[in-house]
């Protein structure tokens, strides 16, 4: 390997060497500083922003390790509490966000392309993956509306698939995925103090408009505005997902009792911030899927923790319902209403059941074409106005990620998006049965969970085709997985034990 990176960079510099390779160079820049001046004298900050992040980004291009920690830092702690208090750049700063995201994207393209090698052992949900974006680029181009109905729609879909790829298909060390892993232990510890600030110091400015409504946009760094609304149900699924790893850790004895104590001390609070709902389903759910083979072995210790569980949910739920002044059994009957019955959510037609209901019936089986391809990328979002939802105005064809790829890509689509998770399944049982490294068999239980509250939640929202910050969660874990699968399966790791990246202070949780 280091004879070969020998022999590329002497060939390297004696093409350098090479004059006409030196005129076309100095071609080459003349011309980019000729276009960046041009640039300049738009005074157009977008156009300058994206001529700065192509240089920022060449540069960048050598540096994949520096990519994926930008990616990490600003889409996790930076994007999302910008509305909050330099909303003129939260715009930009997303957008910068995507852009990384697309960089990696293409070098991980790249890298395949030049580096056959690197696709050995790739699971099959990965290509999986690749195929769902081929799929729906190549679909959406046959069922043209508009450029910018287009690219909107691949930018929300696809914007931190480049993570995913780059941790798969480049030869990250395990050096890299221990601090990326402590990386995001911290960003979900850190959700306690600022979601606390944010109920503390914005919420009170709130509840004269919004009422207890106003709770909602308590949502630590996953993205609130200021005039009330925001990403809580993310950071909710985020700390629940981060807890299934520390008790998976701690079912497999290598994170101590103390120290799990400690962190879910820290990540359960918040849980009681806002006004999710959803997190007395999402609790039970995760430890179901955590604990279900201690059904026939340990059901005792089944029980009592499932109890507990219950227990958590019901006094979360009993605190998400204190905070209204109406009666509680009129409140239940809402609940029902707008998420089973016909009573639309949020000022719209439809809610979370109904939506898919008319789906089925404006482009069921009478309706072939849409019933299998759909309508293409961004038809069914209405914030941008795609052409779907000018023809449904206010019904919220596009509430939740489910009903929305049904409506863009048809059932072909939707079926490639779940053959994601189901694959992703399958290998992580199949290496829980067969690793004997207790950090590795504690994290394929935990995946497993999180696909769980992942598919939940695909039924509930639509962030995880638009909202950056839970996107990097879910394209980071099966980014990691993937990493874990392609080094489980390698033939140079087979034996052996386990190694430091594995391990974090007090107890082993990485």
């Amino acid at each position: 390997m280091y004879k070969q990176a020998s022999l590329n960079k002497t060939s390297t510099s004696a093409d350098f060497g090479n004059k006409k390779v030196f005129y076309v160079i100095a071609l080459a820049s003349v011309l980019l500083a000729i276009l960046f001046g041009l640039f300049a004298v738009t005074a157009n900050p977008i156009i300058i922003s994206l001529a700065v992040a192509l240089v920022g980004g060449s540069f960048l291009l050598t540096k994949p390790i520096w990519m994926v920690w930008l990616l990490l830092g600003s889409g996790l702690l930076v994007v999302g509490m910008l509305p909050l208090y330099l909303d003129f750049l939260a715009s930009k700063a997303a957008w910068g966000v995507s852009i990384l995201g697309f960089i990696l994207l293409f070098m991980a393209i790249f890298r395949i392309a030049t580096f056959p090698k690197a696709v050995k052992a790739t699971p099959a949900f990965v290509w999986l993956a690749f195929f769902f974006l081929i799929y729906a680029i190549l679909n959406s181009l046959l069922q043209w509306h508009t450029a910018f109905e287009f690219l909107g729609g691949i930018k929300r879909y696809f914007q931190m698939y480049g993570l995913l790829f780059i941790l798969c298909w480049y030869d990250f060390d395990e050096e890299d995925i221990h601090r990326w892993k402590v990386f995001i232990l911290l960003v979900a510890i850190l959700q306690l103090p600022t979601a606390v600030y944010e109920l503390l110091v914005f919420v009170p400015a709130l509840v004269g408009t919004w009422g207890v409504a106003a709770v909602d946009m308590v949502a630590g760094t996953f993205g609130s505005k200021k005039e009330g609304g925001g990403n809580n149900a993310e950071m909710c699924l985020f700390l629940i997902i981060m807890m299934a790893f520390l008790l998976a850790r701690h079912k497999e004895k290598i994170l101590s009792s103390k120290w799990l104590v400690i962190f879910l001390s820290i990540l359960i609070p918040p849980l009681f911030l806002g006004e999710t709902k959803a997190v007395i389903v999402m609790l039970p759910l995760m430890f179901l899927v955590l604990y279900r083979h201690e059904i026939f072995t340990r059901f005792h210790y089944w029980l009592i923790g499932f109890i507990s569980a219950i227990l958590l949910a019901v006094a979360i739920g009993y605190y998400y319902l204190s905070l209204s002044p109406k009666p509680v059994d009129q409140q239940l009957t809402e609940i029902i209403e707008y998420n089973f019955q016909s009573k639309g959510y949020g000022g719209q037609y439809l809610n979370r059941t109904t939506v898919l209901t008319f789906w089925a019936e404006k482009q069921g089986i009478h309706d072939p074409v849409s019933f299998i391809f759909g309508n293409g990328v961004g038809s069914s979002h209405a914030p941008t106005r795609g052409h779907l939802t000018k023809i449904y105005p206010a019904y919220g064809i596009g509430l939740t990620a489910v009903s929305t790829i049904l409506w863009d890509l048809g059932i072909v689509g939707f079926s490639l998006f779940v053959s994601i998770f189901v694959f992703t399944w399958i290998s992580a049982r199949k290496i829980m049965r067969e690793s004997n490294i207790p950090s590795v068999k504690a994290d394929a239980i935990a995946i497993q969970a999180a696909l769980v509250l992942f598919a939940f939640h695909i039924f509930y929202r639509d962030s995880l085709l638009d909202s950056p910050a839970i996107q990097i969660v879910f394209a980071g874990l099966l980014g990691y997985w993937a990493w874990v699968h392609r080094k489980h399966f390698s033939s140079s790791v087979h034996g052996e034990s386990e190694s430091r990246y594995m391990k974090l202070p007090g107890g082993g949780i990485s």
